[in-house]
This record gives C-alpha cells, sequence and structure tokens, in this order.
C-alpha cells in the first residue's frame, strides 16, 4: 500500500455529484481557527483591517502549508490588495512588533528555515485581555461598593503597596490579578528601586506592557546587577567598549529592511 501521507492524493468525482463534491473538500480543506479574543481586540492593538486579514492568511499558510515565510506572489493569490500594499502590511506588523522574524530549528539543532514569529502578536493579545479584564473588574467592584485597588491587595506591606500604586499611575488603569502576581514575584527577588527604574525605561520607550519589564530586570539578574549603582556603572563600561570598538557594516535598521526586502523580491 502507498504511503500518501505527503503526498497531495487526488480523486476523480463522479458526474453530477458536484454538491457532495463541494461537501468532500469542505471538509478534507479544514477550517482555520483565528482566536475569537483576537477578532475582539485587535483594532485596540492598533492593527488594520488589512493587516488583520493579512495576519488571518499568514496563520493558514503556516498550519496548513507549514510555509514559515510566503512570498508576496503567494499571499497575492488569496488578498484583493496588490502588491505594494501587501508588503507595506507586512512591514507594518514588523515595525509595530505585532509580527517578527526568527530561525527555527530542528529537534538536534540544525537550522532548518528563517521565518515569521507570532509570539508578540499573542503577546499583545494576552496585553489588550489583561487591560480589558482590569477594567472589568473595576466596574464589577464599584457595582458591588467599592474600588480594589493594587495598594489595597498589598496586605499591610508598605513596599508592595508603593510597587502596585506606581504601576497603576502609569498604566492609568487598576492592576489584573495577573500583573499583581507578577509584581509580587519580581519583589521576592528583586530591589523595589530596580523594578521602579525598569518601569520608568519602559514607560519613557513607550512599552506599557510586563513582558519588557520583566526583559530588562532578567537582564540585571543574568548580569549580577543588584542596584542602580551597579546598573549605571554596567552601562558606562558597556558604552566605553562600543565607543572603543570601530564601525563596520550597516546600522541594525537596514540590515533587517534588506532581509524584508530579499524575502519579497519578485
Amino acid at each position: 500500500m502507498t504511503d500518501v501521507r505527503n503526498e497531495k492524493a487526488l480523486k476523480q468525482y463522479r458526474e453530477g455529484h458536484i454538491t457532495a463534491a463541494f461537501g468532500h473538500d469542505l471538509l478534507l480543506h479544514g477550517m482555520t481557527s483565528v482566536p475569537s479574543l483576537l477578532l475582539r481586540f485587535y483594532k485596540r492593538m492598533g492593527i488594520t483591517d488589512g493587516e488583520m486579514m493579512l495576519l488571518i492568511h499568514l496563520l493558514r499558510l503556516r498550519r496548513e502549508e507549514r510555509n514559515f515565510y510566503p512570498t508576496t506572489d503567494t499571499l497575492a493569490e488569496y488578498l484583493s490588495a496588490d502588491r505594494a500594499s501587501i508588503e507595506r502590511d507586512l512591514q507594518a506588523l514588523l515595525e509595530k512588533e505585532v509580527l517578527a522574524v526568527t530561525e527555527y530549528f530542528d529537534e538536534v539543532g540544525q537550522r532548518i528555515v528563517k521565518g515569521l514569529d507570532f509570539e508578540p502578536l499573542f503577546e499583545k493579545l494576552s496585553e489588550a485581555w489583561a487591560c480589558a479584564k482590569a477594567r472589568e473588574i473595576e466596574r464589577t467592584q464599584a457595582l458591588l461598593g467599592g474600588r480594589r485597588t493594587g495598594a489595597s491587595q498589598a496586605g499591610g506591606d508598605s513596599e508592595l503597596a508603593v510597587l502596585y500604586r506606581a504601576f497603576e499611575r502609569e498604566f492609568g488603569r487598576p492592576l489584573s490579578p495577573m500583573e499583581t502576581e507578577q509584581i509580587r514575584a519580581w519583589r521576592s527577588d528583586t530591589d523595589p528601586v530596580l523594578i521602579l527604574e525598569a518601569l520608568r525605561r519602559a514607560v519613557m520607550m513607550g512599552k506599557h506592557n510586563f513582558k519588557y519589564i520583566d526583559r530588562i530586570l532578567l537582564e540585571w539578574r543574568k548580569n549580577n546587577l543588584r542596584t542602580l549603582e551597579a546598573v549605571a556603572e554596567h552601562e558606562r563600561e558597556f558604552a566605553s567598549r562600543r565607543a572603543a570598538r570601530p564601525r563596520t557594516g550597516t546600522r541594525e535598521d537596514h540590515r533587517k529592511k534588506a532581509l524584508i526586502k530579499s524575502l519579497y523580491v519578485t
């Protein structure tokens, strides 16, 4: 018996049974699942309708065809937009950090292909969900007769209360239960002053999300930086080493644009 698992199996349809043939193909081609939360929140995430349709096709091509980085020509087969619009929408998704370009490896660590990474999309979706959940909790608590802020959940821990209030002030909303637990976890092994500094830096960069702050704190822990003074000294040393190196090559953003352009040469 021939193994057709990795081949496209064909069949001869019976004459006069076009409706049954349609049902057959509808079943075998499957469905593309799009999370309802993504459809609900993509506008709040700064994703346009055109970009959302592009995302749906990118997800479908990844799941159905294992196509990690579809070409413009491939995408143009399914989208009504012209090639220039498709390239523009993809570039916008990369610049908004909704998508990223990464390398994929097999089980033994050998590089297979460079392709699109959807992890940033779902990070942003989780943040949009957390914001909506926090507002929902706030409305519920108001109806029940009292607004319970993060500071009120600190249980008499003054340091934790200060952190909760700082995050709520910068984020402009109450914290979700998941967010208060994240701050509590940071405080268990990090000086609160460093947590506030990481928050300050994230806000200055326009990154109002916990994932970005966690990356800052993780980098400091990896370098055993436990005080603001140690962080400042580490950054001065890094700047000195960088200034001493001769400049070679192009800027990182030029490199990324060149990569994207090379992948979309038609």
